[in-house]
């Protein structure tokens, strides 16, 4: 039998297999003759068929095919939960592990996971660090022991060098991150900010967000790890310290991925003007960055928080319990597991404002001001009895809790699809009170399965009653999550901007006046658009001329696939 050591591979050998443009070959493509007028050079770009490829760009995809090929089993593990779309994709969950069954298509691969086969998306998941069977897996835990000094000897050593390439890949990713960021900020950020024409200040905070903070936080987290890298004996190398001693860094990344969709929209709507499309491509190649746009470059930090996670769990796995950097990995990999929870909790709220303003839209004789302004979150809904003063008269009523406010609504008699606003309760001045069944004591009228939400500063009150005890629970329940959940907002400093509220808003007007939900779409991050070919007689520092105005800027809104509407 074969053993780990001889009949698994790393990254380490994929890479190796990597092919590379010679050095300078970008220089050369972009030095030529004179260049004409600047009309000329839109019709150059225009006319041009020619693409450009970064240095080792399909070289490790190659590689990968040429191992399926081989018969060899090429696993990946998802970043990100995938809903399918169709009947042909694959659908998979955070964590778990893909069979890659081809990868000749850059951005969507066939894989297997227990329940099937279909396409993914690429960029959802990362390739395992070692290609190893299941069985090895569980032989090379850390809970493992050998059953003789040889098989030991051999296990031990296999798992140090597992350990080895789970290090070498932290690394090596943490390197090529450093000088992503780099790009981004010195090839995209810092050509824009000489462009004040062309870009306000707010524009690019907008389109950047904190991304230069993330840089120099990385800076310094790489730094950290290349001290505690054993140059001599790696797999000895105790990197948990370094991602216990920057988690509370890592918290930058929440802001960056809040703003993520802001940054995503604004390119939309500046990329239909073409001075923007080939001033973005000018500052790509200038800096030989990869054969991907800005919208891609942009979503890497997003993608990268979600690693930290798998990566360190695979390091645990190949870390015996005596190891010194045992605990520390173990509580590293807590910490970042929070870290990334709260994140996507985060993304998950943004994603679902789009619902919450097109349920608004949906209601009739809405008053007041919009849900967006206080409320991201629908945590609760159901109908109620609600009874009022002074005749005690009662009302069935339909109830939405959000955060800070209890929206209620009337079902119309005919068509019980349509819903009416009646009114609104503050929550944040509330105190709720569980009544128990019997006679009521302020409406003198006989209840059963009531509560009371009582407001302080007003006096003002509302008895409800639900038709089940156990749905009369349920909402006891849900009012303390929704304090609960206002709670971890305040710490946690979650909200909802200017512009994320007016495109919500927005988004949901049209689709009303549409009078039908449009089409699911793919996610943003999945649109990639297609680079502009620049010809290959263009001097660079005729490059960014490209970007000249020519046309004033549109003032449309681009408007995003958006999920469907609560039901009601």
């Amino acid at each position: 039998m074969r053993g780990a050591l001889s009949r698994s591979w790393s990254l380490e050998s994929l890479r190796s297999a990597t092919a590379a443009l010679p050095d300078g070959a970008l220089d050369t493509a972009l030095r030529g003759d004179e260049a004409g007028s600047e009309e000329d050079l839109y019709e150059d770009v225009h006319s041009s068929s020619h693409h450009y490829s970064h240095t080792g760009g399909g070289g490790e995809q190659l590689a990968i095919n040429e191992l399926i090929s081989d018969g060899s089993v090429v696993c990946a593990e998802a970043l990100w939960d995938h809903v399918t779309m169709d009947d042909q994709e694959l659908g998979f969950k955070a964590g778990d592990v893909i069979e890659v069954m081809d990868a000749t298509n850059r951005e969507w691969w066939w894989g297997r996971v227990a329940d099937g086969e279909g396409w993914f998306p690429a960029n959802f998941v990362r390739l395992r660090v070692n290609q190893d069977e299941p069985a090895d897996d569980e032989a090379l835990g850390p809970g493992h022991q050998g059953t003789g000094d040889g098989g030991g000897t051999e296990a031990q050593g296999s798992r140090d060098q597992m350990r080895t390439n789970v290090i070498n890949e932290i690394l090596s990713t943490e390197r090529d991150y450093i000088k992503h960021l780099r790009d981004i900020c010195e090839g995209y950020l810092r050509q824009c900010r000489k462009r004040a024409d062309m870009f306000s200040e707010e524009q690019l905070r907008i389109i950047f967000g904190n991304i230069e903070d993330i840089y120099r936080c990385q800076k310094a987290f790489v730094k950290a790890l290349e001290q505690k890298f054993n140059r001599e004996r790696p797999h000895l190398s105790e990197l948990g310290a370094c991602f216990l001693e920057h988690q509370a860094d890592f918290q930058i990344y929440s802001e960056y991925c809040n703003n993520h969709p802001n940054a995503c929209m604004e390119l939309s709507r500046l990329t239909k003007l073409s001075k923007y499309v080939y001033f973005f491509e000018a500052c790509r190649l200038l800096q030989k960055m990869i054969d991907i746009s800005l919208d891609g470059f942009l979503l890497t930090p997003v993608q990268k928080i979600c690693k930290y996670p798998l990566q360190l769990a695979e390091l645990l796995k190949y870390t015996h319990p005596q190891h010194r950097d045992f605990k520390d990995v173990e509580a590293a990999l807590h910490a970042m597991k929070n870290v990334a929870q709260l994140i996507n909790e985060r993304k998950r709220r943004l994603e679902n404002i789009d619902k919450i303003a097109q349920w608004q839209s949906s209601i009739e004789d809405w008053e007041g001001e919009d849900l967006l302004v206080r409320s991201s979150e629908l945590i609760h809904s159901g109908e109620l009895t609600r009874v009022t003063q002074p005749q005690a008269k009662s009302q069935q009523r339909m109830f939405f809790l959000f955060d800070h406010q209890l929206i209620y609504c009337k079902k119309d008699l005919l068509r019980r699809d349509v819903l009416y606003y009646k009114g609104r309760v503050d929550m944040d001045s509330l105190q709720v009170v569980d009544l128990e069944d019997g006679k009521d004591r302020e409406l003198h009228v006989s209840v059963r399965n009531a509560f009371r939400l009582c407001c302080g500063p007003s006096g003002e009150s509302h008895l409800l009653c639900a038709k089940k005890p156990e749905q009369k629970q349920r909402w006891l329940k849900a009012f303390a999550r929704e304090r609960e959940q206002v709670r971890l907002d305040q710490e946690t400093g979650f909200s909802i901007t200017q512009l994320q509220r007016k495109q919500a808003m927005l988004n949901a007007s049209k689709q009303q006046a549409m009078g039908k939900p449009k089409a699911l779409g793919r996610p943003y991050y999945l649109a990639r658009q297609k680079h502009p070919a620049l010809p290959t007689s263009l001097p660079q520092q005729q490059v960014l001329v490209l970007a000249e105005p020519k046309r004033k800027p549109s003032t449309f809104w681009h408007s995003i696939s958006r999920l469907a509407p609560f039901r009601k």
